[in-house]
């Protein structure tokens, strides 16, 4: 069963208190993102309910949320995940260029991971940099002016993160 520790518990409450009586509804996205994060990176149906039942709303309300955005991943996905921008100035800087390099060079798809479990690679809707086109978000960064290059480099930067850790 999905069940946040007391402390993320307390957190969740604090985040619902910031709204108004009856407003919770406004705490779906943070608390969407702290159940991803908790829960192992991905959002399953028992943990979109787990976060329903907190806010008081109806599933589909989380769900509609949760599909809405290329934030919250709703499969499990690699330990790195290459969210590449295909909106129209990353496309025409030669991001479809490097969606297909990566899908070649890492042999998967779309939305899809490695056998490995290292990598995903998504495709999003604008990341609002379109000046350091084409860009991947990954994690919590941008990398920036992508070429085959930049992107060899960032998936040997990533294995070797791995390798240090084991």
């Amino acid at each position: 069963m999905i069940q946040f520790s007391d402390t993320k518990l307390s957190e969740v409450k604090k985040i619902i208190g910031r709204y108004p009586e009856g407003k919770q509804k406004s705490a779906v996205i943070p608390v969407l993102h702290m159940a991803q994060e908790e829960f192992g990176g991905w959002l399953s149906a028992e943990t979109m309910d787990y976060v329903a039942s907190l806010l008081q709303l109806d599933p589909i309300e989380v769900y509609e949320v949760a599909t809405f955005y290329s934030m919250y991943n709703l499969q499990p996905v690699g330990k790195y995940v290459f969210e590449v921008c295909q909106t129209g100035p990353c496309m025409l800087k030669g991001s479809d260029n490097i969606i297909d390099y990566i899908k070649n060079r890492l042999g998967i798809g779309v939305g899809e991971t490695t056998s490995d479990g290292l990598f995903t690679l998504k495709t999003v809707e604008c990341l609002g940099a379109c000046g350091y086109a084409p860009l991947m978000q990954l994690g919590k960064n941008y990398r920036e002016h992508l070429t085959k290059e930049k992107v060899d480099s960032i998936i040997d930067e990533c294995r070797k993160k791995v390798a240090q850790n084991n």
